[in-house]
């Protein structure tokens, strides 16, 4: 079980997705899930043949070149429609850095069919996204499995994929947007390292440069070379349409037909990038001084491309030295306590890539001494072969992680852009098959090719009389990998379920045990039988838990690292081998454990998790370990504009007195409760508050259901804590006064503004849905919301804007809020756009438009939301939580109540709740270099351009 993302993951999302276009403030990765129809269609239409089928993937291909994917599944009302070009930051020429991805920005602003495609986004209730990457570029969105939204997709596509606008003024807002982002990741001293590492690995090849670009060639590109970037790569032929979920086949081959095929193929040649990197001759270094609480050692080797045969084994061997806890860097450098954590990835990439590792360390530690053990590790596993335990291990993990994806065909699909880039969406099988061959004699053949001293770039240049380069392979003949090849049976597809409220309360049994534990059932038939289950445990009162929500922290986070009967590497071991996720934390009141598996592997996966919940050990070397992780998290958090920005809202809207167990500590608070926590602290916790008398448990999904019944029974239904719960109210402080701060964080780029309103209401309250409807349509929706229309669309001041409401389902407290990512040169235009954006609403309200087309969108999200099982799960227990009890029929109602409102019940709501001069303001960031910055640009600028920060 997993208590939290990891930092690796945590950063392998910022690089990875650095190109994201997003308005959302929280990055995160949320698992969608799709669902489709077979067809029995077997004749194509005219101009279209059939290229190949594997694993229940069908690839078409149109007259003017253009590729298609169908990956049918009628398990969910869903589908997502896929869009890949090959084109990203490898093919940019010298002043085009971050090219490829400003247009994916600019592709959202319309087209010739489609003029405000952020609206239709929103209208049609849809989840999308663009990204951008080394070798691709691609969009999709998923949304309810109609006829007509399909329709609206596939025309999207075909219409933005030649005739998108690329308008100059568009442009000169959007590339301010782009620079935002670019500022994003220079506050975090890890993506600054690992862009500075990889840009001294390499010398030519546009692998050394990330995805987002120069902010120089960002700000100064011409709109006729953009456009001309467009017209060259956005075209049919070097494009791949994927369509997953619950479709017909031979009606949506039609619908394809008819948007695409009508695009003539070009007359150009494209030409593919031909920079080949030279062999490294010796160890290379960075050094980056930049502000920060925590120091980190990195490393890069050069490595072959993502088709070359040794690539699987370079993901073996990244997972024999980096795993948690069994990887050799952890060993070495984690459990010595010579650094907090550590991490590594190697990206499957079209042309030749690299290997990256990375240890964080906390600043009172010794640099050299970890920079030494990284070193001695890595160099050493050339003449310390991996054993065969520790190659096995590697191979269950990463084979369970692929099983998984394949059972969601939303993974797949997302997955399978990757693959496309890399050469052939097949390739993403041929990995599969090569991982289970790998041997340890492969992985240490492997490690002594490619991990060698003048093939990495760490920090420091050592001279080397005798050089031992690594040769670097080419990539090797894709159509001969993939000629032929036919894959495995495909998974199981699951039943085309109703996803409507009336329905999932119908299919849902709920039931109690003796101890009072509340459960909820929902079977039904899964693709690859998978299961989604969510154990909430309540615990204590006001008065028990003063002073102890650290102590609770850290007791969740212990369950998973060792019980009576395994160790921490067991249950790790084991739920790879079982192909589960199962993941535990702690929040305020609670400790949940949620669990992803399948029918099959369910029995086992419960022991698991029962054996950590009634038999943990918490062994005290364990206890230490994490101590030092939570602590490097606070500490690299301290100076960070964001986390100050939300962390001083909190506290300042929600005053509670200290030791409350809704109390929000400072960050040095918190570091120094961990300081002072012991093992036996968390051991006696453990047994005063845990019991399941006043636990909630919801499964969604295949699974056997007396056997659900048996464990609830006899693993649960007995057990009891040794003090008891009361549900701690959360509390309206109705005394405050508006409040504005602005807090200085030195030498970071970007800058957060958190705004916040609280006023008593619950989630049943007859005003809620005119107030959720009022803020969706200020700020909730995607890039069309009017903050966002604003702020980012036409003022072009920020990456990430937007708002929301929340009302609470116990108490009568909610809470208005509004967030944005900025340059703090751009401050005074910020505060001026949100200011005139709120009083608008309040003085002027909404459009019955405006409110139509918000219903839509709001409803057909919901409908989405539902067909996902893990937000389904996590409904079912939460509403096992309620004292009254409340099933689906919530739903039903709050929508009726959305579908019937009008806007003169919305805009007297706004009127009612909303005050811009009762909004907590905070704001974080560098504005003593900004207010620098603004006064130089004063004395070369005419009065009238400067003092309202600057727009480039």
């Amino acid at each position: 079980m997993s208590t939290s993302l990891t930092r690796r993951g945590q950063l392998m999302s910022r690089w990875a997705r650095r190109a994201t276009l997003s308005a959302t403030l929280v990055f995160s990765s949320q698992l969608l899930s799709f669902a489709q129809t077979k067809s029995t269609t077997t004749s194509l239409p005219e101009g279209i043949s059939k290229v190949t089928s594997v694993e229940g993937i069908t690839e078409y291909q149109l007259k003017n070149g253009l590729r298609v994917l169908l990956f049918p599944d009628p398990s969910k009302a869903t589908i997502t429609v896929n869009m890949t070009y090959m084109v990203g930051s490898r093919h940019e020429g010298l002043g085009e850095t971050g090219m490829a991805h400003l247009l994916e920005h600019m592709v959202f602003k319309g087209s010739k069919k489609h003029t405000n495609i952020p609206q239709e986004l929103t209208e049609h209730g849809s989840w999308p996204n663009g990204t951008t990457w080394y070798d691709r570029t691609n969009y999709f969105e998923t949304f309810s499995a109609t006829d007509d939204n399909l329709k609206w997709a596939l025309d999207l596509e075909a219409d933005r994929m030649v005739n998108s606008f690329i308008k100059k003024e568009d442009l000169e807002t959007e590339f301010t947007v782009v620079r935002n982002e670019f500022e994003m990741g220079e506050n975090s001293p890890q993506y600054v390292l690992m862009e500075r590492v990889l840009s001294a690995a390499y010398l030519w090849h546009n692998y050394g440069k990330s995805t987002i670009g120069s902010k120089e060639d960002i700000e100064r590109v011409p709109v006729d070379n953009l456009k001309a970037f467009y017209q060259k790569y956005y075209q049919p032929d070097n494009a791949i349409l994927l369509v997953a979920g619950k479709f017909d086949e031979g009606k949506t081959l039609t619908l394809i037909d008819e948007y695409f095929s009508s695009v003539p193929k070009p007359t150009r040649v494209l030409k593919q990038p031909y920079t080949v990197e030279p062999t490294q001759d010796g160890e290379r270094t960075v050094t980056l001084k930049r502000v920060g609480d925590t120091q980190g050692v990195a490393a890069a080797y050069h490595t072959p491309a993502g088709t070359h045969p040794d690539y699987p084994v370079l993901d073996v061997l990244m997972d024999v030295l980096t795993n948690e806890p069994s990887g050799r860097l952890y060993k070495a450098l984690v459990e010595s306590k010579k650094a907090a954590f550590q991490y590594g990835w190697t990206p499957a990439l079209h042309d030749p890539g690299f290997a990256y590792f990375y240890a964080e360390v906390r600043k009172e530690n010794s640099l050299d001494s970890a920079r030494t053990i990284m070193m001695n590790t890595l160099d050493g596993i050339a003449s310390k072969p991996p054993t065969a335990e520790e190659v096995e291990r590697a191979k269950t993990k990463i084979l369970s992680g692929i099983e998984l994806m394949f059972k969601q065909v939303d993974r797949v699909g997302l997955q399978l852009s990757e693959y496309m880039a890399a050469g052939d969406w097949r390739l993403v099988f041929l990995y599969r098959d090569a991982i289970r061959k790998v041997t340890p004699a492969d992985v240490q053949r492997v490690a002594t090719a490619y991990l060698k001293p003048s093939n990495r770039t760490v920090g420091l240049f050592y001279p080397d009389q005798k050089p031992d380069r690594a040769e670097i392979p080419a990539a090797p003949d894709i159509a001969s990998l993939v000629k032929d090849y036919k894959g495995e049976q495909m998974v199981a597809a699951g039943e085309a379920f109703d996803a409507s409220p009336a329905n999932i309360d119908a299919r849902t049994k709920r039931g109690q045990e003796a101890n009072g534990l509340k459960y909820a059932l929902l079977p039904k038939s899964t693709r690859g039988n998978s299961v989604n289950m969510r154990i909430q445990l309540r615990m204590g009162d006001e008065g028990s838990l003063a002073n102890k929500m650290t102590t609770a922290s850290f007791t969740a986070s212990m369950l998973e690292r060792g019980t009576k009967t395994r160790t921490y590497q067991q249950i790790k071991d084991e739920l790879d081998k079982l192909k589960a996720r199962a993941y535990v934390y702690s929040s305020g009141q609670s400790v949940v454990v949620s669990v992803e598996t399948s029918k099959e592997n369910l029995p086992a996966v419960l022991k698991l998790v029962t054996d950590g919940l009634r038999n943990p050990t918490f062994p005290e070397a364990e206890f230490n370990k994490l101590k030092e992780e939570r602590l490097a998290q606070i500490e690299s958090q301290k100076q960070e504009p964001q986390a100050i920005a939300f962390n001083v809202a909190e506290r300042t809207m929600n005053p509670y007195p200290k030791g409350h167990v809704w109390y929000t500590k400072t960050f040095d608070e918190e570091i120094d409760e961990i300081k002072k926590l012991t093992i036996n602290d968390v051991r006696q916790f453990y047994k005063d508050f845990y019991g399941a008398q006043n636990a909630v448990v919801s499964v969604v999904g295949a699974f056997d259901e007396p056997l659900i019944r048996t464990t609830l029974k006899n693993d649960l239904g007995k057990w009891k804590a040794a003090k008891p719960f009361t549900r701690v109210p959360t509390q309206l402080f109705t005394d405050l006064k508006n409040k504005s701060e602005s807090i200085q964080t030195s030498d970071k780029a970007n800058a957060m503004f958190v705004s916040g309103l609280k006023f008593p209401m619950r989630d049943d309250d007859p005003d809620y849905p005119a107030l959720y409807m009022a803020n969706y349509i200020l700020g909730d929706g995607f890039l069309n919301s009017r903050l966002a229309t604003r702020i980012r669309q036409k003022e072009g001041v920020s990456y990430g804007v937007g708002s929301y409401v929340y009302a609470d389902d116990n108490d009568k407290v909610a809470n208005f809020g509004s967030y944005a990512i900025y340059n703090p040169e751009n401050s005074e235009r910020l505060e001026k756009a949100y200011k005139e954006e709120i009083e608008k609403l309040v003085k002027d309200g909404i459009t019955a438009d405006e409110l139509k087309a918000a219903k839509t969108a709001v409803l057909q999200n919901n409908q989405v939301e539902r067909s996902q099982d893990g937000i389904l799960t996590r409904k079912l227990a939460q509403y096992l939580t309620k004292a009254e009890g409340r099933t689906f029929a919530y739903d039903t109602e709050y929508e009726k109540r959305i579908a019937a409102l009008t806007p003169e019940q919305v805009n007297n709501a706004v009127k009612k709740y909303i005050d811009y001069n009762k909004l907590t303001i905070v704001k974080a960031g560098d504005f003593e270099n900004a207010a620098k910055k603004i006064a130089e640009k004063a004395k070369t600028q005419p009065a009238s351009s400067v003092g309202n920060g600057s727009k480039n």
